[in-house]
């Protein structure tokens, strides 16, 4: 399953920053994932990663939120299918700094 220009929204994220406002735009190259994201409580932000089977992807993120904090992630993502075919992303997540808190998040295709 490929990423390469694909755009997400979140469809479920405990205790993250990501809503149904803030959009994903991610691009492949190969194994080789980049991204930006931005909307909601998220001014700008940027992911870089990998994937490491064919329906798994490792990331980092960051990103400035709209009341100025930076902040930076990792996560580790499932690659799946939804009965209409969009593609589905299913992550378990973790902030690198500020509170060190962690979630759980799932986000879906969008044209």
């Amino acid at each position: 399953m490929n990423l390469n220009d694909k755009k997400f929204i979140t469809i479920e994220n405990r205790s993250g920053l990501s809503t149904f406002e803030t959009v994903f735009h991610y691009f492949q190259d190969g194994t080789t994932i980049t991204g930006t994201y931005k909307g909601g409580a998220i001014q700008e932000g940027f992911i870089v990663g990998k994937q490491t089977e064919p329906s798994k992807i490792e990331l980092l993120f960051q990103c400035l939120t709209t009341e100025n904090e930076l902040k930076v992630g990792q996560s580790i993502g499932v690659i799946s299918t939804t009965k209409n075919g969009k593609l589905k992303l299913t992550f378990d997540w973790s902030w690198l700094n500020g509170d060190l808190s962690q979630g759980t998040s799932q986000y879906v295709e969008v044209d």
